[in-house]
Parts: C-alpha cells; sequence; structure tokens
C-alpha cells in the first residue's frame, strides 16, 4: 500500500488551502483559529494525515466558507477512505496511473475525446495488448500484462449494476479506421463500440476527415467532473506521461473546448452508421 498521499487527497489539501488562502489566513492564523498545531495545518493542506468529517464543517465554519455543495463534496471526499483495487498495482505501475484509476473510479461522469487511438476504457484487450507492444518505450511481457490487467480493470465503472458511470467520447475517424493488430482485431473492437453505444449512460460520436481541423485536434484529453465543478479534473494522456489539471482557469478552458468539439462531431447515430461503413471496409 502507498506511503505518500494518493492524488485524492492531495486534490483534497489543495482544497483545504484554497479555502484558508479565500479566507485570508495564513497557516499559522488558521491553526490558531482552529486550535490546533501549523504543522497539522501543513499536512492536512499537504494531503497527510485524515482529517474528519466534524473537523473540516468546523474548518468551513472558520474559513468563512458559505459554498454548501463544495463543503458535502469535500465530506464525502475526506469520509470515503476504502483501499481501491488500483493499489494492488502500487509496486508494478507509475503513481499517476493509480491516481488515473483512482478518479475515474469517484468521477460523477467523464468525456474523453482521442484522435488517433480509441479511449482506453472502450478499447478490447487485444487492441489494448498490441497498443502496449508499440510503446515507444518497450514494454518488457510482465510489464505488458500488468498493464493490460489495470486497463481491463479500470473499465469496470461502466459495468457497474448500480451506478455505471456516465460516459461520453468523441473519437476520430482515423482512430475507427487504424488497423490496431490487424484487420481481425480491428473488426473486434469496432463492434464492442457498437455494443457499448448501445448502453444507455454511454454516448458516443465521431469526427469525419471531412471535418478538417478542428478545436483540439492532436491531443487525447479526458475530463473527469465530480460532484461539484471546483473538483472537476483534466488529464491529458502525453507522450512523457499523465498530467493532471485542475486550475478553474484551467477547467473552465476544457469545459469550452469540449464543447467546441462535439460541435463539429457526428450525432451518435450517424456515428453508429460510420462504424458500420468502417466495418464493412476491413
Amino acid at each position: 500500500m502507498r506511503t505518500n498521499p494518493t492524488g485524492r487527497q492531495l486534490r483534497f489539501g489543495t482544497e483545504l488551502r484554497k479555502l484558508r488562502e479565500r479566507a485570508g489566513l495564513s497557516v499559522t492564523e488558521a491553526g490558531q483559529l482552529l486550535g490546533i498545531r501549523q504543522t497539522q495545518v501543513s499536512n492536512m493542506e499537504a494531503g497527510r494525515g485524515g482529517v474528519g468529517t466534524e473537523r473540516l464543517r468546523t474548518i468551513a465554519c472558520h474559513y468563512d466558507c458559505s459554498d454548501k455543495a463544495l463543503v458535502e463534496a469535500l465530506t464525502t471526499m475526506t469520509s470515503d477512505r476504502k483501499r481501491g483495487w488500483w493499489e494492488e498495482y502500487h509496486e508494478l505501475l507509475s503513481t499517476p496511473l493509480l491516481d488515473l484509476a483512482e478518479l475515474e473510479h469517484h468521477a460523477r461522469s467523464l468525456r474523453d475525446a482521442t484522435t488517433a487511438r480509441i479511449p482506453g476504457l472502450l478499447q478490447t484487450r487485444e487492441y489494448a495488448l498490441e497498443i502496449f507492444r508499440q510503446a515507444v518505450t518497450e514494454l518488457s511481457p510482465p510489464d505488458i500484462e500488468h498493464r493490460l490487467s489495470f486497463r481491463i480493470k479500470r473499465q469496470a465503472i461502466l459495468f457497474r449494476e448500480d451506478d455505471p458511470t456516465p460516459y461520453e467520447a468523441v473519437i476520430h475517424e482515423a482512430a475507427l479506421r487504424m488497423r490496431v493488430g490487424g484487420s481481425t482485431v480491428s473488426r473486434h473492437q469496432l463492434q464492442h463500440l457498437l455494443d457499448m453505444s448501445d448502453r444507455a449512460h454511454i454516448t458516443l460520436r465521431a469526427i469525419t476527415f471531412e471535418a478538417g481541423a478542428y478545436p483540439g485536434s492532436g491531443q487525447s484529453i479526458h475530463y473527469a467532473f465530480a460532484h461539484v465543478p471546483q473538483l472537476d479534473t483534466v488529464y491529458l494522456d502525453q507522450s512523457h506521461g499523465l498530467a493532471f489539471l485542475d486550475a478553474e482557469a484551467q477547467l473552465h478552458k476544457y469545459r469550452m473546448l469540449f464543447d467546441r468539439i462535439e460541435a463539429v462531431a457526428l450525432a451518435p447515430e450517424k456515428t453508429r452508421d460510420l462504424i458500420h461503413n468502417v466495418m464493412r471496409e476491413l
């Protein structure tokens, strides 16, 4: 199990710091106001150590935070301390990947936009295997197997019986037509997209070649919605690894970007027609 704070714990601490700074308090002043040591305030803001729900409400009161929805969302973050399945991989995979699984698990909904690949949450095992085999840094067979099993487990959020995570994906035609692993693997992948798009909580849209250049083209962009907009997170899948963004200006920028991307994408039914056409050409 990890000894360092998880991404969720770090984000919780960051939000506590933002609340304190909005109240115009220094760490020393906050400690005096709350009746705790300065080091305790610093540790809470660094994501180290637990913060009980009652203490959180006390903090919000002393910081004059009147945003009840935000306080309730933070309460949920601090009250849910269960060890996630992803911690089984803490010695096998990088910390950002563990934080990604944790983020997706707790997200209220998810949005993806990809150009050259099918989104990871929608990849078949065979498709994902080929992607890992062609990684920029060559992976050993055990590393490939760890990454593959981890990716498949991440997809469980889309299959939960009670509350599957609502998911929207915009996929460029280039990703649909790229024959990853050959015709058979590609055909099975496309059929999987059609099957997943039948689910009420999943929406697929495609951007065709005819659409030309569009906002955000060339990037793989992912947006995780929290229970309040302030706690949303953007994560970018880059060649050097995952980058997580959560500044208010960044969140606003990428919310607008996704809206612009979806404006040039096909409707879900026309997307299904395109996928059928690509399958016929294989």
